[in-house]
């Protein structure tokens, strides 16, 4: 992609915070049903596990988003797609907030979510073209920099307001923050064309299969699966084995999400420099921070230590990840970077389904560092070994 007209550097700055804003709106959408599953089941009667349905749901409808509609749209300029995209988001959002029963919140979702991997499959592809070769990886973190304040202050603030003055109005909010990332779009993204020298749409979709970026999409899967099955099952660690007081949790999860976004930014850094050196020395701090937070799980000060290792050393693996499915996947960068987000997705559905299961088989709390670091610990070896395979021109051309 290339800007059109002059002035493309000038406008990166603007540009990439209206998409990070973008995120932001998505990161909440995605999280904040976490924290307000209590009252979304009271008010539309129905059970707290039938309203964890619409966590799942909306995960799992990133995938077709991500396979369908990007192939729809990347042939379109990057900033029309994604004002369209938005435009899902907004709708979807706005069903939820008014809902009169739960089969339209779930529809909600699902039309929600269908914005989610094409978004930030674009989206990335598009902020690496407003930049130099050299600061692609921090556009790219820039972009996801939203999703990652989302968990910081954003799930906890809609937590909040949702239990104060209903969880609706977190849903209308939410989609208010989307009708001002549609307009900053509008308003600061510069136009720019399509991915150029894009393959015809059936080779792009065997251009998954190249064995480079199979790889890592593959470790995507397994890197978030494995750290949001320990995640997803943190709360009731800190406070049965660790323990913490309950008023103590959400300050907690706010020390993870500042090290999502601290992670976000220095893996950003890395991967400018060398991206396959950055998650190389990820694939060995990620599963000794998970199987360390396991090991010290009865103790109060290292595990909020450790927790937020976690979520700095596992996003710190976002940037690296999608800068080398972009360089791997050329033809079919667009499309690559979106199946990376549903593979995200779906990675957080395997681990947290693994996790579920060691502590239903009566491992304890502390067996989904196990399932966590074995996920992590596959996943990130697949990128040692294919960084160390020898070259061949298909990798890269197809």
């Amino acid at each position: 992609m290339r800007a059109t007209g002059t002035g493309g550097s000038q406008k990166a700055g603007p540009a990439l915070l209206a998409l990070s804003l973008g995120g932001f709106g998505i990161g909440l959408t995605e999280f904040v049903i976490a924290g307000l599953l209590t009252e979304v089941s009271t008010d539309l009667g129905v059970t707290i596990s039938e309203a964890g349905h619409l966590v799942g749901a909306y995960a799992l409808a990133v995938v077709p988003g991500a396979l369908v509609l990007t192939p729809l749209l990347m042939r379109r300029p990057p900033k029309y797609a994604l004002v369209l995209l938005l435009a899902f988001f907004i709708i979807g959002n706005v069903l939820s907030a008014w809902s009169p029963d739960f089969t339209v919140m779930f529809a909600g979702r699902i039309i929600a979510a269908l914005a989610h991997g094409g978004f930030f499959g674009i989206g990335a592809v598009l902020a690496g073209s407003l930049v130099s070769p050299s600061k692609q990886a921090s556009a790219v973190a820039a972009l996801f920099a939203g999703l990652t304040v989302a968990n910081v202050l954003g799930v906890p603030a809609g937590a909040f307001v949702g239990q104060q003055v209903g969880w609706r109005m977190a849903f209308w909010i939410i989609s208010a923050i989307g009708v001002i990332a549609l307009l900053g779009l509008a308003a600061l993204v510069p136009r720019t064309e399509p991915e150029p020298d894009q393959l015809p749409l059936g080779r792009q979709f065997r251009a998954l299969a190249r064995p480079q970026v199979l790889a890592s999409l593959l470790t995507t899967a397994l890197v978030f699966g494995g750290m949001f099955g320990v995640f997803t099952y943190v709360e009731p660690l800190l406070r049965e084995v660790t323990g913490y007081p309950a008023s103590a949790i959400p300050w907690l999860l706010v020390l993870f999400g500042l090290g999502l976004f601290a992670g976000n930014i220095l893996g950003g850094r890395a991967a400018d420099k060398n991206a396959d050196n950055a998650v190389l020395v990820l694939a060995i701090a990620l599963p000794i921070v998970i199987l360390t937070l396991r090991a010290v799980a009865s103790m109060p000060l290292p595990s909020a230590i450790l927790l937020m290792l976690l979520g700095a050393v596992g996003f710190a693996t976002v940037p690296g990840l999608q800068a080398r499915v972009l360089r791997h996947a050329q033809g079919a960068a667009t499309l690559a970077s979106a199946a990376n987000i549903a593979a995200f997705n779906l990675g957080n559905t395997l681990g947290v389904v693994l996790a579920g299961a060691a502590i239903d088989l009566g491992y304890g709390l502390r067996s989904p560092g196990v399932t966590g670091a074995v996920l992590t610990g596959i996943g990130l070896t697949l990128i040692v070994l294919t960084r160390t395979r020898p070259h061949r021109p298909g990798d890269v051309h197809g």
